[in-house]
């Protein structure tokens, strides 16, 4: 596909800022309204803002990385930017959808790209039970958080937790357990992608928990339901040699 209407975005960090101002000297940037494509400058938490951003118009995303953490960016480079998006290959993410009641009833809700997370407050441990499509799998498992991942958040938050990494196109979502005291063996599991999760906090008052989505925080919560959300997608598009599923792959070969 011709993407010849542009629009960049950046993060506020000074590098992404003196790369909006390069790219946007050598090519003619549009208003994001007026763009086929919006080319996103920062890293990944960036990414995840201008994914979200973007919820409903349907653009695909072009990352540049010039941030920290890159794994949903391509390289920075401000040559032959409109032969690289001709060029490049789409993945299609679904987001997870966090529901998070407090203990006032407020009810919150946001999506996540990578995971949903919940942990805990204080130095107590958390005290979970976990449901899954309304069936009990833990009564109690004593724990410092638990986080669902999808494929692309698999090498994430969740890998560092030493959960397993998922193939995009693995329709599971992986349930992870951080730093668990008891059950004391149990590492986790996956799910089926439409699998509905519930988590209850047990002992909320002596035992307080936040959830997060991504990177957007509900404190003081008694329980979180997530699901994912296959009316929702996003395309975020890579260099053909650096694809999403190849990052995926070549994670699982670093020693």
């Amino acid at each position: 596909m011709a993407y010849d209407r542009i629009a960049f975005v950046a993060s506020d960090a000074p590098e992404a800022q003196r790369g909006l101002a390069e790219l946007s000297e050598r090519y003619k940037p549009v208003p994001p309204d007026q763009a086929n494509v919006i080319v996103a400058l920062g890293g990944d938490g960036f990414m995840l803002q201008t994914l979200r951003g973007m919820l409903g118009n349907g653009l695909p995303v072009y990352g540049m990385n010039l941030g920290s953490v890159g794994f949903l960016m391509n390289e920075y480079r401000a040559d032959g930017l409109m032969e690289r998006l001709a060029e490049a290959e789409p993945a299609i993410l679904h987001p997870l959808r966090m529901r998070a009641i407090d203990g006032a009833g407020q009810v919150e809700e946001a999506l996540a790209i990578n995971e949903v997370s919940v942990f805990r407050l204080t130095y107590q441990a958390l005290k979970l039970r976990i449901e899954i499509d309304g069936r009990e799998r833990v009564s109690e498992l004593v724990c410092d958080g638990l986080l669902v991942a999808t494929p692309a958040g698999s090498t994430a938050y969740n890998l560092s937790a030493h959960g397993p990494i998922l193939p995009l196109e693995a329709a599971v979502l992986a349930m992870t357990p951080i730093s668990p005291f008891r059950p004391r063996r149990w590492r986790g599991a996956l799910l089926p992608q439409r699998a509905q999760v519930r988590l209850s906090i047990l002992e909320a008052d002596k035992r307080p928990a936040s959830a997060a989505a991504d990177n957007a925080e509900v404190r003081d919560v008694i329980s979180v339901e997530i699901s994912e959300v296959r009316s929702i997608s996003f395309s975020v598009l890579f260099d053909p040699e650096h694809g999403l599923e190849e990052r995926i792959l070549s994670e699982q070969f670093v020693f």
